[in-house]
């Protein structure tokens, strides 16, 4: 039995492997979205596939992962060497530019662990660039990919690899990102078995359910301050982009005693257009707030969740079937289950809840085909809700990503785009006691023919104030002035200019007088 002292280093030693493997990652990638962006996630998992560990990367990378991961690594035989490659949203994955790979850690014959990262391709095969489309059907969104072997006892499937990467229209930076995920992999893997070797297997399955059984303790000294009841709450997706709109998301939380019980009955059905997202991916942003009520020392595995049941009927937005789109599920819809869970939470422990932030990652895909190929992908910040004591703050990343934004200078120099301004949207936070975070205002001019793909929500259904606090504005696309739908693609010529002004978020209690 280790002591406290001795389970916070373990806890801190395989938490520095996930670390290490995200250095790895981006530091060998070729993409600005993953290293510039760093659009990635890197976690450990037991030989069961519960969490372990992972680093401070993507929400809902890593909270979709630790609730899929079991049924894909049950699924397969696994021997020392090996390494699995997967995106298929119905089989563990989130959407198709989320690309998984997962390997083995073994002690001897004997399976130990897993190591996986997820990184995000800006280009994954899709008909338009930056493999965001308009889609309606899970085959129009690129490559899909059900978990396969890319590497087999140590040795690379080539043939499987160039098939993926020539389905790419920059077959070159592609193989370079796999090749990135791969050296992230094999960094975990030595990383791990340097930890097996100095501490025995033995001894090490005992440090991780010491460590899931504290995570559990501590998650539950949070969520027993929850006061028992049923709490319900209701907001609406802008619309679907194949013209379906206001679609609503229900939730219902039944607390007892620190058990949570998340149901969405009562959710829209899934629909044509890509707002769709598989359970794991709802599963995420139910962990994601939950954690955020945690004490911050709270072990980031799988005991963490063990108080937390999640339902949904099949076929609705936040289960969706195959072969539904989910393109922007994964990055949409589950901001949005954030807000629900939230307001439902906001009931009960109102002074711990913040108002909604701006509730959208504000997708822009972008690119072209022909004699330069070129995709570019990027999520905008907005503002952050209110909460007791403290306004929100302005232009930044919130809840289910925290990725960085593309530096101007990178994107100007990969892309022929030019960047006319970049700045806080003044006066976009809502009003209150204390106020919405403001949005912000990207404004791209284009060099050369380009497709673009904008996926974005809060443009109609703005984001709530709490508590007398007034709703963050509404954000607003715009080419060349003329305002263009939430979700939309479009050719553009070169000078014209693209402006997206990204919401803001809600104010938190009545303002005052003025």
């Amino acid at each position: 039995m280790m002591n406290t002292i001795e389970l916070s280093i373990f806890a801190s030693r395989i938490n520095a492997v996930c670390d290490e493997m995200g250095a790895v990652l981006q530091r060998a990638a070729l993409s600005s979205n993953i290293k510039d962006r760093l659009d990635f996630s890197c976690a450990v998992f037991d030989a069961g596939g519960e969490l372990c560990a992972q680093a401070a990367h993507i929400p809902v990378h890593l909270g979709s992962m630790a609730y899929a991961m079991a049924d894909i690594v049950g699924e397969l035989a696994w021997c020392p060497g090996d390494m699995v490659i997967v995106n298929d949203p119905f089989l563990g994955g989130t959407h198709l530019p989320d690309v998984t790979l997962i390997a083995p850690v073994f002690s001897g014959v004997e399976l130990i662990a897993f190591v996986v990262n997820r990184a995000h391709h800006a280009d994954i095969g899709a008909a338009t660039p930056g493999s965001m489309p308009l889609s309606h059907r899970l085959d129009e969104e690129g490559v899909i990919i059900p978990p396969s072997y890319l590497i087999r006892a140590g040795r690379l499937d080539v043939d499987f690899l160039s098939s993926v990467v020539t389905a790419t229209g920059n077959a070159e930076q592609s193989h370079g990102d796999f090749s990135a995920q791969i050296s992230a992999n094999r960094t975990g893997v030595s990383r791990m078995a340097l930890i097996l070797r100095s501490m025995g297997s033995r001894a090490f399955a005992d440090a991780l359910k010491q460590l899931n059984d504290y995570a559990e303790r501590m998650a539950r000294s949070a969520l027993v301050n929850i006061p028992d009841g049923r709490y319900a709450f209701k907001d609406l997706m802008d619309d679907d982009g194949m013209g379906n709109e206001a679609l609503p998301i229900n939730v219902v939380l039944t607390v007892s005693g620190g058990d949570i019980l998340v149901d969405f009955a009562g959710t829209a059905a899934q629909t044509r257009g890509n707002i769709n997202c598989p359970l794991s991916v709802a599963a995420a942003a139910v962990y994601y707030v939950f954690r955020c009520l945690m004490p911050p020392q709270t072990p980031a595995c799988a005991g963490s969740f063990r108080a937390i049941e999640i339902r949904a009927p099949a076929a609705v937005l936040v289960n969706a079937q195959r072969p539904a789109a989910v393109a922007a599920g994964n990055v949409e819809t589950s901001t949005r289950i954030v807000d629900v869970v939230m307001g439902a939470l906001a009931q009960a422990i109102p002074a711990q809840v913040a108002a909604a932030s701006h509730g959208s990652m504000n997708n822009v895909a972008m690119g072209a085909r022909g004699e330069l190929n070129w995709d570019y992908y990027e999520t905008l910040g907005g503002g952050m809700g209110a909460s007791a004591g403290q306004n929100g703050l302005s232009a930044v990343q919130t809840h289910m990503t925290n990725t960085l934004n593309t530096p101007i200078e990178s994107l100007e120099m990969h892309y022929p785009l030019r960047l006319h301004r970049y700045s806080v949207r003044r006066n976009s936070g809502g009003r209150g006691q204390y106020a919405g975070g403001d949005g912000l205002i990207r404004e791209f001019e284009f060099l050369q023919p380009t497709t673009v793909t904008l996926l974005t929500e809060r443009r109609y259904q703005p984001p709530w104030g709490f508590d007398g606090g007034e709703p963050g504005v509404v954000g607003v696309n715009c080419l060349d002035g003329q305002v263009l739908p939430a979700k939309v693609s479009f050719e553009a010529r070169p000078g014209q200019r693209l402006v997206i002004k990204t919401p803001g978020g809600g104010g938190w209690g009545r303002p005052g007088p003025g």
